[in-house]
């Protein structure tokens, strides 16, 4: 049986140096994968150098420079690289940020779960190498993820979610045909919970209990116990109240959308946030992009013109190996 062709998409803006160590550690693989596509966002720092000198790392042709003449997002770069790895023939596509470093055996790890599962995220250290705490499962009364237990593999060792992340999610090209591209419109946050909670109306989405990635970047955080809280940008503050129309109108596509659970789930989003705001970056100030989010959800609700993402969009499956 042939080997699965897997195509690792790298979304970056504007940090070349956590870019650089990525592509090292993606250069020391045991495994090489089958393409490595690095959508640059339009980074104005020196992002193409960092490429180019890569390219030396790698055989001919594995490493894609896919850059981007506006940033469009993580939402838009996962959605971009997604299409290119289709296009490149890829059976699997390896989704991740530029802010970690894949572990040596990463590939050898995922082996035996891309037998039985399509949609998959394996396990992170952080930082400082502890292990990195993500555990969610969508409610879908409120139309949130919800942390659940730290002891939540099963004897087999993987856990079924409903919910995924970007940074690490692994996902069958069977299954991006069946649901369309990542939706670009999210820009940043929710993007990957919605995604991979449309992957789980159609496949079991599931996080199993082995590590294949690290992160490098530093994040004032507080330990929550059952999470951890990180810092947030007025970016993120602005998409993550915003985004909650998404989300909804996605729910609302396969007739699981409850308005007053997700209204209420929007209403605990907005006080995590400025829960957020208070105990981890000890301020108010970012109260206003809230604020300003809450207004572009109402009117994201009131457009009559959105559609999901359509699955005719995606590359067709290539019969033939480039």
């Amino acid at each position: 049986m042939n080997r699965p062709k897997i195509a690792i998409v790298i979304v970056t803006f504007n940090r070349s140096g956590y870019l650089q160590d990525l592509l090292v550690s993606a250069a020391a693989m045991e495994t090489d994968p089958h393409a490595i596509v690095v959508v640059d966002n339009a980074s104005t720092d020196d992002t193409q150098d960092v490429l180019a000198s890569a390219a030396t790392s790698f055989p001919a042709g594995m490493l894609i420079n896919h850059q981007l003449k506006t940033n469009t997002g993580g939402s838009g770069g996962f959605s971009e690289g997604t299409k290119v790895a289709l296009e490149l023939g890829a059976d699997w596509v390896w989704l991740m940020d530029d802010d970690v470093e894949i572990l040596p055996d990463a590939l050898e790890q995922f082996a035996p779960w891309m037998e039985r599962f399509k949609v998959i995220h394996g396990r992170r250290y952080d930082f400082d190498g502890t292990p990195f705490y993500w555990q969610a499962k969508f409610n879908e009364f409120l139309g949130v993820p919800l942390p659940y237990s730290g002891k939540q593999f099963n004897r087999e060792g993987f856990a079924v979610t409903n919910s995924g992340t970007f940074e690490g999610m692994l996902i069958k090209a069977d299954i991006v045909r069946e649901i369309g591209l990542p939706d670009p419109r999210f820009f940043i946050s929710w993007d990957d919970a919605a995604y991979a909670w449309l992957a789980a109306q159609h496949t079991k989405v599931v996080y199993v209990d082995a590590f294949v990635l690290k992160r490098k970047r530093e994040q004032k955080q507080v330990n929550l116990g059952i999470r951890h809280l990180n810092d947030g940008s007025p970016l993120f503050r602005f998409h993550v109240i915003r985004n909650r129309a998404y989300v909804g109108k996605y729910f609302r596509e396969y007739g699981k959308l409850n308005r007053f659970g997700f209204g209420l789930g929007t209403a605990l989003t907005f006080a995590k946030e400025i829960f957020r705001l208070v105990v981890v970056q000890h301020t108010l100030k970012g109260f206003g992009d809230l604020v300003r989010g809450f207004r572009a959800n109402r009117a994201l609700w009131r457009d009559k013109t959105w559609r999901p993402m359509d699955p005719a969009d995606v590359p067709a499956q290539l019969t033939n190996d480039r």
